[in-house]
């Protein structure tokens, strides 16, 4: 559903990622691991399409089709969503419009924003005066109203508070499908809940791991994905010898 090929990305003049081959199939979620500046927001924004990065070479193919140099918007339409680390304030337009806009009017804000504890703020100019735990659950709101089927999730425990944590873990698996089965796994029968959304998630705390289960771990490093295995594991090992060990012992 999701193929990187030699993936090379520059900011200005500078190369920021490197080679870049990455695959990421119907109902797989990966998490990506790295250090501040290694790349990983910068391949997501990429693969969202943002004009400041430049695709210097290589190619991103998503549901067989080549989006290396579409517009934002037809990504989106595509079936491609983000719930940003640090999204901005906007004044003037409400959460409850946003939800709308987001899902071409077919969604029920009001049982949506339930599920992510958000009633309250469907009324709100989006993201003025939030907290950082309500900041991601209107993050988290918008992709259930999109209903992307590529979800990229930059950090989602960032300035979240440990209530907040559980919260959105809980909401970020169900929009994941993660008690889903894989379609190989499933019965002509129940096939209604055959897993096909796919996501990769940013995390530094690991946070999320208690409450996502995930297919694959991928360590990026220098702009250059080093390591892929599992996250569980790759995450251990950061924790208890460092990004570098752990780019050495992937070597």
């Amino acid at each position: 559903m999701l193929l990187i090929e030699d993936l090379q990305v520059k900011l200005k003049d500078k190369e920021i990622l490197k080679h870049i081959d990455l695959e990421i199939n119907m109902g797989e979620t990966h998490i990506l691991f790295g250090p501040n500046g290694s790349g990983k927001t910068s391949l997501m924004m990429t693969i969202m399409g943002y004009p400041q990065y430049t695709v210097a070479g290589g190619k991103i193919v998503f549901k067989g089709e080549d989006i290396t140099h579409m517009p934002i918007d037809e990504r989106a339409e595509l079936g491609i969503g983000v719930s940003y680390q640090r999204p901005p304030a906007i004044h003037g337009v409400k959460t409850r419009q946003m939800v709308e806009i987001c899902s071409h009017g077919k969604a029920d804000a009001d049982a949506m924003s339930a599920k992510v504890n958000f009633s309250e703020f469907l009324e709100r100019d989006i993201n003025v005066g939030f907290s950082g735990g309500e900041i991601k659950r209107s993050e988290l709101l918008q992709l259930m109203a999109q209903n992307a089927d590529l979800m990229l999730f930059d950090e989602p425990e960032s300035g979240v508070d440990l209530e907040n944590i559980s919260l959105i873990g809980t909401a970020i698996s169900e929009l994941l499908q993660r008690d889903f089965k894989m379609g190989t796994e499933k019965t002509q029968k129940e096939l209604h809940e055959e897993r096909t959304k796919m996501g990769l998630i940013i995390t530094h705390t690991g946070f999320i791991l208690d409450y996502v289960t995930a297919d694959k771990g991928q360590l990026l490093y220098q702009g250059e994905l080093t390591c892929s295995s599992n996250p569980t594991e790759i995450f251990r090992c950061i924790s208890e010898a460092g990004y570098e060990e752990c780019v050495r012992c992937a070597i």
